[in-house]
Formats: C-alpha cells, structure tokens, sequence
C-alpha cells in the first residue's frame, strides 16, 4: 500500500511539473496551424487554377514539402535558414511545423474544391461573375464545409507533431518531460505522464472535431451522420 501511495505521489508530481509547458505545446500548435491554414488555403485554390504557373507553383510546393521529413525541415528552419537570417528557435519550429502542415492542407482544400460540382462554375459564370467572384461567393463556402473534419484532423496531428521542435530547445510538453526524466532518473514515470496528457489533449480535441463534424455536416459527403 506505500508503494502504491508513492508511486501515485510520485506520478502526481510529475503531472503538475510537466503541466506548466502545456500551454507551450498549445502555443507552438496553434500558430503553426494558422500558418498552415493560410498557406493550404492560398495553395490549394492556385492548385485548381486555370492559370498554369499558379497551378505548377502550387504542385511545386506541396511536392516539396510532403517529401521531406518534418524532423529535417525543423533543422533546415533552425540550423540553416535561421542561422542566415537570424530566427528565433520559436519562429523556425512554429514556421516549419506550419509550412509543412500546409502542404497537406492545401490538398485538402483543393479536394474539397475539386468536391464541388462543375456546373455550378458554369453557372456562375453564365450570370456574368468573375472566376474569382465564382470561387469566393459560390465555391469556397461549400468547399469550406467539406474540408472542415480533415482539416481538423489534421490539427489533432499537428499538435502531436508539435513535440519534434523539442529537438532544437523548445521547452514544450516532450522536452520539459526530458529535462525532468534526466534530473530525477524517473524515465518510467515522467514519459507515462508525458503520454497521459498528450492523450488527454487528444482525446479532447478528437471530441471536439466529431462535434464539428456534424455541426457541418454536409449531405451526400459521407459525413458522420447525428
């Protein structure tokens, strides 16, 4: 019974240590995938452009970025790009995390685009609207409901992404919980801990995205259903 009293007190110190970088993980998540959304949403229209070089630029990008590993953009952001101009570590993990996510994003929007029947391009054009008038007031409101569950699901992975940036010194949830680990020898412990509350965060936020799910369920798009 003192050993379990213990190891609950152990574990319940633990928690309240590593809860103080919580919000750092939160932070770095969030911002990345504000960038990321702006990004996915600028490159997934010019994906479904009728202009070439848009389309290429785009392509180009998203080619790019989903091919390299998010670990080595996160050095390329510090190590390189930062050493050039002078980033912050913060700034370089939270734009590599974001331009990395956006790649995927993009992709998502450009589906959800794709969605959207082609007749009603042609019928918008036929009352006289633009081709951006037609993506803006017509398309993207619909496309937008579609893509809403991925693209949260996406942020569920960008928030466990988030503990890569650990690497170059962000003291977030994973690299607090090492630094902890290291001084006290409690590996067992602290990474149980580090694992509940990332599963904790997830869990919450999985909740919160299948509630979105079906506040914009679209009909006849396979979303789940109330």
């Amino acid at each position: 019974m003192d050993w379990l009293i213990d190891q609950i007190g152990t574990l319940t110190r633990i928690f309240f240590y590593l809860i103080q970088a919580v919000h750092w993980t939160i932070l770095i998540s969030v911002l990345s995938y504000v960038i990321a959304l702006v990004l996915g949403l600028l490159f997934g229209v010019a994906r479904v452009s009728d202009r070439r070089w848009l389309r290429l630029v785009a392509g180009g990008y998203i080619n790019v970025v989903r091919g390299v590993p998010l670990l080595v953009l996160i050095f390329f952001f510090y190590f390189g790009l930062g050493k050039v101009v002078n980033l912050d570590r913060f700034v370089a993990g939270v734009l590599a995390v974001g331009i990395c996510y956006g790649a995927y994003l993009a992709e998502i929007f450009r589906a959800g685009i794709e969605a959207i029947d082609y007749g009603q391009h042609e019928a918008a054009m036929s009352l006289g609207m633009t081709r951006w008038q037609t993506m803006r007031h017509i398309i993207l409101p619909q496309s937008v409901r579609i893509v809403v569950p991925p693209a949260a699901n996406e942020f569920i992975a960008c928030l466990k992404d988030s503990s890569l940036v650990s690497i170059i010194g962000l003291r977030e949830l994973t690299r607090a919980g090492r630094e902890y680990a290291n001084q006290y020898f409690l590996d067992f412990h602290t990474w149980l801990v580090v694992g509940v509350i990332y599963l904790i965060m997830t869990l919450t936020l999985t909740r919160l995205v299948r509630a979105l799910e079906q506040k914009v369920q679209v009909r006849g798009f396979g979303v789940v259903k109330k």
